[in-house]
């Protein structure tokens, strides 16, 4: 009879580990609370406690790793992450100031087919002034040259503004030289 109820246990079928599920606290308006990870366009910065609805944060902030859950745990890892990325900018921001400070001792020279009294062709905009700028071994994207228009006109100076971040501006000299071909 023994030997039956040992048969009938091994035969029962094992009992599954119950898993505990743990629900994001509920915010005052009935959202799930949040703390951003990143900065959100329209929702936040990175660091603020923030409610959103469940299936925002669910499918989108959580999965993205743009948010995290409030615990105090969480907490102190974005308040270390915030301290990292205000370093960081920092940093980027003192390499950006010197970038400008060479920027406004340099002239870039820009060579376009002009006719003989010096109206250009075609005209010299902000792609070229960039890769005049990458010439000289300073890292420049075209978007951050700011023009109010192109240039048309050949043998002359122009001041010409950079923005490299929000608070870095500078100027840049551009001597567009024509060049009249003869056959």
């Amino acid at each position: 009879m023994a030997a039956k109820t040992a048969k009938a246990e091994k035969n029962k079928p094992k009992e599954k580990p119950q898993r505990v599920r743990s629900f994001p606290k509920k915010g005052p308006h009935g959202g799930m609370q949040l703390i951003l990870a990143e900065d959100v366009p329209n929702l936040g910065k990175i660091g603020e406690v923030v409610e959103v609805r469940a299936g925002y944060g669910r499918n989108y902030l959580l999965p993205r790793g743009l948010a995290t859950e409030v615990s105090d745990h969480n907490l102190r890892l974005i308040e270390q992450h915030k301290e990292k990325v205000r370093r960081a900018r920092e940093a980027k921001l003192a390499d950006l100031r010197v970038m400008a400070e060479q920027i406004a001792r340099v002239t870039v020279t820009i060579e376009a087919n002009a006719t003989e009294e010096g109206h250009l062709y075609g005209s010299v905009g902000p792609a070229e002034i960039a890769k005049g700028l990458k010439g000289l071994n300073l890292n420049v994207d075209a978007d951050m040259v700011r023009m109010e228009g192109a240039i048309k006109e050949a043998n002359a100076v122009y001041e010409i503004d950079v923005h490299l971040a929000p608070e870095v501006q500078t100027k840049v000299k551009v001597l567009v030289i024509g060049v009249t071909e003869k056959p």
